[in-house]
């Protein structure tokens, strides 16, 4: 095994997701400059390795199996120099701020009405997948003002993945779920500052999972 596959893995790793090496560093809770060219080497010019617990943070927020890192380590789809484009989708898009507005979804928190905008994103499987826009500093240090998330209806939601949620007061939040049951869900805030929140079942309109970031 040498350095270079390694760093390799990441960097396919993050192309597959539509991400550079810097925006998966962001998703998986890490200093944007972790993966960095010049982090991989250390001041003598001898290649440095990647911590293991940067490794597990990664596969974490990629959501990707160590089989399937292995798999990229030892060259499975190594993408081209420049890295491959992924399949692009015209996929309708809001801002955060505009999807606690009425108007924008049907009673399943499918995207409605005629005033959305259009943005070119990577292909996602969802018929009803949409995109939205954040605004401002208040998803920081996950997501920066100007980043585009896909949101997927239809995607499962399981224990660690962010969601973008809307309660029956039209309230709209973008979360991490820590713990989900029958009655409620236990949600994290992606900026520290806030405090983590429960949620009953019956409060919630809908709760779509974020599936794609551009950072």
């Amino acid at each position: 095994m040498r350095h270079e596959d390694i760093w390799r893995a990441i960097d396919t790793l993050a192309a597959e997701r539509g991400l550079t090496a810097s925006g998966l560093a962001r998703r998986a809770g890490l200093n944007a400059t972790t993966f960095n060219q010049s982090k991989r080497l250390m001041p003598d010019g001898r290649a440095r390795w990647p911590s293991t617990e940067s490794v597990s943070k990664v596969l974490g927020a990629a959501d990707a199996t160590l089989e399937e890192f292995a798999s990229l380590v030892r060259g499975a789809r190594a993408l081209p120099a420049g890295g491959a484009r992924p399949a692009i989708r015209r996929l309708p898009m809001i801002s955060i701020h505009q999807a606690a507005l009425p108007g924008f979804f049907d009673e399943v928190g499918n995207p409605s009405g005629k005033e959305w905008d259009e943005a070119g994103l990577p292909e996602v499987s969802d018929p009803h997948a949409y995109a939205l826009e954040v605004g401002g500093d208040t998803l920081e240090p996950v997501y920066r003002d100007g980043d585009l998330l896909i949101v997927s209806p239809l995607a499962p939601i399981r224990r660690g993945d962010r969601v973008v949620l809307r309660d029956h007061k039209g309230r709209v939040m973008v979360r991490q779920v820590v713990r989900r049951s029958p009655r409620g869900v236990d949600v994290r805030s992606l900026n520290p500052a806030r405090a983590d929140i429960r949620l009953e079942t019956e409060a919630i309109a809908w709760m779509h999972r974020i599936v794609w970031a551009s950072q």
